[in-house]
């Protein structure tokens, strides 16, 4: 990246906010489709982990209340960690 790249980069308001943060990290109540009901991917995911737990999978769920059980669940099964 040359330095005018960067520089520009630096003064766009939209990329600002990129170099250091990401949407994992995101808090799921501020997702503005959170209350949507969770994703395929989140899903399937989801049932993985609740069996591996043996905890009942709720179909339900929104996508920022999946991302928050599958957090809870990765906690509980030991996935998920970094390495």
């Amino acid at each position: 990246m040359s330095r005018n790249d960067r520089a520009q980069q630096a003064e766009n308001p939209k990329t600002a906010d990129i170099a250091g943060a990401s949407n994992r990290e995101k808090d799921p109540s501020d997702w503005t489709t959170g209350d949507e009901p969770m994703t395929g991917a989140q899903a399937s995911y989801l049932k993985t982990l609740s069996e591996e737990a043996g905890e009942a999978f709720d179909a339900k769920l929104t996508k920022a209340d999946a991302s928050r059980r599958i957090d809870e669940l990765q906690e509980r099964t030991g996935r998920g960690r970094e390495g």
